[in-house]
């Protein structure tokens, strides 16, 4: 059984993207199994029905307003290409009188998400069986939950792969079925473990941050930098647990071959600032990284 797994990451899903397209296009790879977190929830679904075009057209042309109707920053590009980003004083200081939980709000992404993934799209895949998986994080029962395209109806399959891409605080919390839910990589960035459970032996994992980050980050500025910061660290950690996990399960059970695919190098510091330019970038950088990672 052979199955592709996605982290989390933002906006550089697209550089996943580019990875998956080669491996499904040029090496004609059929997938039993697509699981993902955060961005990859985004991609998987897509994937599995062959709509490469269409996803990627999505990765490549979306803003930040496909994804805030409220953001908590305000982003900057620099002349050398860069990015620099700092609180948006005015969208916080909102949240907080209207009593909000969470410092932005991110309901256009779900509407984004519901442009991309239609409900015929969604019929054509319950009718092929996909098995189609995304990470949740439920906050009140503080567990992992992997939502699968098959067991739910469109509308509440969209609020999964919404809810498993929101990054609280600084998106919005889902509340469900009087839970409250967020961005899956809190506990499994690099959904793994998953695909073994079920049975996958040949697995290919694309993780959305070097092999090895030798990078040091700027000085913090204000608490935002603090929390992202601290956020950053718990996610690495977690991903760095995630894989550890995944090896070790290959190497007691012999039957299971995973195949990583790192980024060459650190994207970008602001994965939650969505660049039309940059993400398309990323989606030929994936594409051809994919190609050379076979030579």
């Amino acid at each position: 059984m052979k199955a592709l797994v996605i982290s989390g990451g933002g906006s550089k899903g697209a550089f996943a993207g580019g990875i998956a397209e080669y491996l499904i296009r040029e090496e004609g790879i059929v997938y039993d199994m697509m699981v993902g977190c955060s961005t990859g929830s985004l991609l998987t679904p897509l994937l599995a029905l062959g709509e490469i075009d269409r996803i990627k057209n999505a990765y490549t042309s979306v803003t930040q307003k496909d994804i805030y109707n409220i953001s908590p920053f305000v982003v900057k590009e620099n002349e050398d290409g860069s990015f620099k980003s700092r609180i948006n004083h005015i969208n916080t200081l909102q949240m907080f009188l209207k009593k909000k939980k969470t410092f932005g709000e991110t309901k256009n992404l779900r509407k984004t998400i519901s442009k991309i993934l239609t409900p015929e799209l969604f019929e054509t895949a319950q009718s092929r069986n996909l098995r189609v998986g995304v990470t949740v994080s439920n906050l009140t029962l503080n567990k992992i939950e992997y939502k699968y395209l098959m067991d739910y109806e469109y509308e509440d399959f969209i609020d999964w792969m919404w809810a498993s891409t929101c990054f609280v605080p600084f998106m919005s919390l889902v509340e469900k079925n009087g839970f409250e839910y967020a961005d899956g990589g809190f506990g499994n960035y690099i959904p793994v473990e998953e695909a073994i459970d079920a049975g996958a032996t040949s697995i290919d994992v694309i993780i959305l941050q070097p092999k090895h980050q030798m990078i040091r980050k700027s000085v913090s500025r204000n608490a935002f930098d603090v929390l992202l910061n601290s956020l950053d660290f718990m996610l690495q950690q977690i991903a760095r647990d995630d894989i550890y996990i995944g090896q070790l399960e290959s190497i007691y059970n012999q039957n299971v071959n995973i195949r990583l695919f790192f980024t060459p190098r650190v994207l970008t510091e602001h994965s939650f600032y969505f660049q039309p330019r940059q993400m398309k970038k990323w989606w030929e950088e994936g594409y051809q990284y994919a190609k050379e990672y076979q030579k």
